[in-house]
Order: C-alpha cells, then sequence, then structure tokens
C-alpha cells in the first residue's frame, strides 16, 4: 500500500470513528437492543393478537435502511446458534446488513468485497473498535464467481450451518447465491432489482459482470423467490423499500413467520412512481433469463 493510500485511509477512518461515536449517542445502545430481544421472546403464537410484519419492526443503526430491526427481530424470535454471518458485497462493512451484528451483538462473521482501498479500510476499522478489537470479523478482497465462491468462503474457516448469509453484488447475485453449497444459512437476505418487477427473471451469468448499464443487474423478487423455494427457504418480507428481500429456513419457526407474496413485499408508495412503473420499458431489450 502506497503512502497516499494510507493516509487517505488514516483520514477516513478517523471520519468514520467521530461518526461512530455520534451514532453511539443518538442509536439504541445495547442495553435498549437487549430489552427489545426480551420483549420479542415473549410473543406465543397461541395467542390471538397479530404478531408483527417486517415493515413494522424495522430500524437503522448500520443497515443502508431498516435491516438491522428486521434481522433483530427475526433472531429474537427464532433464536442465535452459531452466530456467524457472511455478507457479499459489503462495501467497508460499515454501512450493510451484518454491522451491527459484529459490533453490538457478538457476532462473529466474513465480509467480502472486490474493492481493496474499501477492504482495507473496514478491516482496519473493526481492528480498532473496542467491541470487535480482541476478534474482528474476517476481510475478503475478492470478485466473486460461481467458481470461486465456495472456495472463498471455506477458506475462510466458514462450513455448515451458519445464522445468516447477505448477498448484494448488483451484479450476478442470483448466479452466486445459487452456487453456494458449502454453508447452509439460517436466513438469507438478497438485494432483488425492483425494476424488474414481478417477471421472474435474472441477468445472464458473465463472471466478469459489471454494472455498467442503469438498472441492468442482479434478478427479481419471483426469481429469487423460485430459486430459494428450490433450497428450502420461504420469502417471510423486505425491508421497507422492498429491495432486500428476507428468506428464512424452510424447517424454522413456520408458527412465527408464514411465507408472504411477491405482490405484499410491493406495496411501498415508490412503487406506483413511474420510475417503478415503467422503468423495465428502457432495458426490456437486454439478454435475461427467465427462472422456472
Amino acid at each position: 500500500m502506497n503512502a497516499f493510500i494510507k493516509i487517505v485511509i488514516s483520514k477516513s477512518l478517523l471520519i468514520y470513528i467521530i461518526i461512530e461515536k455520534l451514532i453511539s449517542s443518538l442509536a439504541m445502545n445495547k442495553i435498549a437492543l437487549k430489552q427489545i430481544r426480551l420483549q420479542y421472546q415473549t410473543l406465543d403464537p397461541c395467542q390471538p393478537s397479530p404478531f408483527p410484519i417486517l415493515a413494522d419492526v424495522g430500524f437503522r443503526i448500520y443497515s443502508q435502511v431498516d435491516e438491522d430491526g428486521i434481522i433483530h427481530y427475526i433472531f429474537s424470535v427464532i433464536g442465535e446458534k452459531s452466530k456467524q454471518f457472511i455478507e457479499i458485497g459489503t462495501g467497508n462493512g460499515l454501512e450493510c446488513n451484518c454491522a451491527n451484528l459484529a459490533i453490538n451483538l457478538g457476532w462473529h462473521g466474513l465480509f467480502i468485497d472486490c474493492d481493496q482501498p474499501a477492504i482495507e479500510l473496514g478491516a482496519l476499522y473493526y481492528s480498532l473498535h473496542p467491541d470487535t478489537k480482541s476478534y474482528p470479523p474476517k476481510f475478503v478482497c475478492k470478485k466473486v464467481s460461481k467458481e470461486n465462491i465456495n472456495e472463498i468462503i471455506i477458506s475462510q474457516g466458514f462450513n455448515g450451518e451458519i445464522d445468516l448469509l447477505s448477498i448484494d453484488i448488483d451484479g450476478i447475485d442470483y448466479w452466486i447465491l445459487d452456487s453456494i453449497s458449502i454453508v447452509k444459512p439460517r436466513v438469507i437476505i438478497a438485494e432483488i432489482n425492483p425494476i424488474l418487477g414481478t417477471n421472474p427473471i435474472s441477468v445472464p451469468y458473465f463472471s466478469d459482470f459489471v454494472h455498467k448499464e442503469k438498472d441492468y443487474y442482479g434478478a427479481s423478487l419471483p426469481a429469487f423467490k423460485i430459486l430459494l423455494k428450490r433450497k428450502g427457504y420461504r420469502l417471510i418480507g423486505t425491508n421497507r423499500y422492498g429491495f432486500n428481500a428476507f428468506f428464512l429456513r424452510e424447517d424454522i419457526a413456520p408458527e412465527f413467520f408464514s411465507e408472504v407474496s411477491v405482490e405484499s413485499c410491493r406495496i411501498h408508495p415508490r412503487f406506483k412512481e413511474p420510475y417503478y412503473q415503467h422503468g423495465f420499458e428502457k432495458i426490456s431489450g437486454m439478454e435475461y433469463i427467465k427462472i422456472e
């Protein structure tokens, strides 16, 4: 690493530390998270009162939107086992689905991204953070493909059942998720491309895929639902804006989390805007694979 990059990383890290302090003073602290968890654990599936839907439990601490709250709710109800996560397409690991788990809830995991400066910044940040410095999450800088994803995961010591897998690479997400076999997550979060609508389609697989054309990336929610149903998971909802979908393994907590429809995940007002109503028309001529 040259001196210039080190200076940039050091200054960026200082900014993030300051932001971290501000977030810590404004957001829920660990005590509040534990109190919420205890309340969720009192839910009784035999009681007539309805359970919260995912849209009602979301909040943001480190996640992009409200994923932190949704994740906290799900694992408060189903319990944690390994407290292990894998997140693919994580950037620097400071605004993502698993940061709160690592920093505030004592989880361990693996962050994967192909952005070298971002990975170095994230690794440095977690190595200095008081809540993770003793055992920081692992960082791997690698462009993932169908051919290497399982090798990357197992080379970092992850195998078998883990609690959470999250993927967001704005590209061949469907094909990477389809190829992962070395771990068996209890919960999966997949970023979907809402512009693709209710068509069960994905961009084709190219190991060197680069997201260049706006909105031409990823796969639709129906495509992921078909794929993960085949792998033994059910769709239980999305984040507030409908672009991060949550899937729960079929054998886990059916009394608490029912399968939901694709249509129920597209009720936010943004889906009525012209961009989402007609956005696919601009890229409809591109190549897609129909998922069946």
